[in-house]
């Protein structure tokens, strides 16, 4: 009888672990797309990336992605490609017909996940003071009806905000087996509690 009544208080405890797992989940509040926006969250950090390609939206670009960092050929070369990015969503901008191969919406975001290596995300804190070295996949419907699944590297600074770094080859030790990663399969709205 005392076996059968820790065992049922056991499971009671598992019971009301799962149920508390699955209300304590933080809220995200949604923009008008239906995905997140800003720099509280990764995954809204990733979605304007994408959106200001696909607003071409200079302003939104450059707000969302990691100020230039670090020192040397590194720090010179990223300088460079977001000035390289910022003119050619300029010259995008300029166009009556967006590029066929260019962004027209955002189709589906996964949750973030870390990297499976912990180099990254232990040189980003050794280096830079950055928090958290992480990606999102960011799935997006392209102007000439094509998917197209952009993988980003996202970057938690010391305030906690969530930076995007647009050109993650150029860091490499952030960025090192990125690409290996598998598939994401976990929608971000499974890791919040969504507020519309």
């Amino acid at each position: 009888m005392k076996t059968f009544a820790a065992l049922l208080f056991v499971m009671s405890v598992a019971v009301c672990s799962i149920a508390a797992d699955k209300t304590d989940k933080p809220k995200l509040k949604v923009a008008a797309d239906g995905f997140p926006g800003g720099h509280d969250t990764p995954e809204g950090a990733a979605c304007d990336l994408a959106r200001s390609f696909i607003k071409r939206d200079v302003a939104l670009f450059t707000n969302t992605c990691l100020r230039p960092f670090g020192g040397g050929e590194a720090r010179t070369n990223y300088q460079e490609f977001l000035e390289t990015t910022i003119q050619s969503i300029k010259q995008e901008a300029t166009r009556k017909e967006p590029s066929p191969v260019g962004p027209k919406s955002i189709s589906k975001v996964y949750a973030v996940r870390p990297l499976r290596l912990n180099g990254p995300a232990s040189f980003g804190y050794a280096a830079f003071n950055f928090h958290d070295v992480m990606f999102v996949d960011v799935k997006v419907l392209l102007h000439n009806g094509k998917g197209w699944l952009i993988r980003t590297l996202v970057i938690k600074k010391s305030d906690g905000k969530w930076f995007v770094h647009p050109a993650p080859r150029l860091h490499s030790l952030l960025s090192m087996g990125l690409n290996d990663e598998t598939e994401s399969k976990q929608d971000f709205s499974d890791a919040y509690e969504i507020e519309k």
